[in-house]
């Protein structure tokens, strides 16, 4: 038993040493472009089929518990079983700090979350993924009779259903749907942004770069939207 356990050390030992190597989450410094590039690396990797193949076997889990998280970035995602965060940006074992609601709205966990992620874990990115075909923003597109506490996730993304239905009227059902799930995208990231004055901080000093993104569920790939169009206003 002892003579396993020492084992299992320097096997750990060494695993620590080609973690820094391969893991991006062991990195001491990572600018806010370093990890946009590296998670829109990821998704590339993701869906030509080629994986990097980052380590989430036993010792990855053995070391991250030992030394601790670094993630590289923040992700506020959609909780739709069909956008698994990690593996749309082919990213390993504790290298994402991934916060996952229906419909990607930002209540009070998900911003205490967000503030978290990138306040206290340091990571330089944070971003705010939505998905076509999303289901929450259909349903307030569609405006049907919901129950239970769905109407309060609604009223959360009817802002930008309401902006989007001034701006593509008589639009088609499908177009009005891309144009929603987009402006909830942004309607998120300036509550990030407006409510989360450390988030802003963050942003004006340059250490945290906070950018909209959504995944067509078709393809995988993800159509960056950058930083909010009105961001300059969130941060003075």
């Amino acid at each position: 038993m002892i003579a396993c356990r020492e084992i299992l050390k320097k096997l750990l030992s060494i695993s620590v040493l080609v973690g820094v190597i391969q893991s991006p989450a062991l990195a001491t410094e990572i600018t806010p472009d370093v990890a946009l590039a590296r998670l829109k690396a990821g998704n590339k990797r993701y869906v030509q089929g080629k994986s990097a193949q980052l380590r989430i076997d036993a010792l990855r889990r053995a070391e991250t518990a030992q030394n601790g998280q670094k993630p590289i970035a923040t992700v506020l995602g959609c909780s739709d079983a069909r956008v698994p965060v990690e593996l749309i940006f082919d990213q390993g074992f504790a290298d994402v700090f991934v916060i996952r609601v229906a419909g990607n709205v930002c209540g009070t966990a998900e911003l205490a979350s967000a503030e978290y992620g990138c306040k206290y874990l340091n990571t330089p990115l944070l971003v705010v993924l939505g998905h076509s075909s999303c289901g929450a923003v259909d349903g307030a597109v569609s405006g049907g009779q919901l129950r239970g506490s769905i109407p309060q996730l609604i009223e959360m993304i009817q802002p930008a259903v309401d902006k989007a239905r001034k701006e593509h009227g008589k639009a088609s059902k499908e177009v009005l749907l891309n144009a929603a799930i987009q402006e909830n995208v942004f309607n998120t990231m300036s509550c990030l942004l407006k409510k989360g004055p450390g988030l802003a901080a963050l942003v004006k000093e340059g250490k945290l770069k906070v950018v909209g993104a959504v995944r067509n569920l078709h393809s995988g790939e993800i159509t960056w939207l950058g930083t909010h169009p009105q961001q300059d206003k969130f941060i003075r």
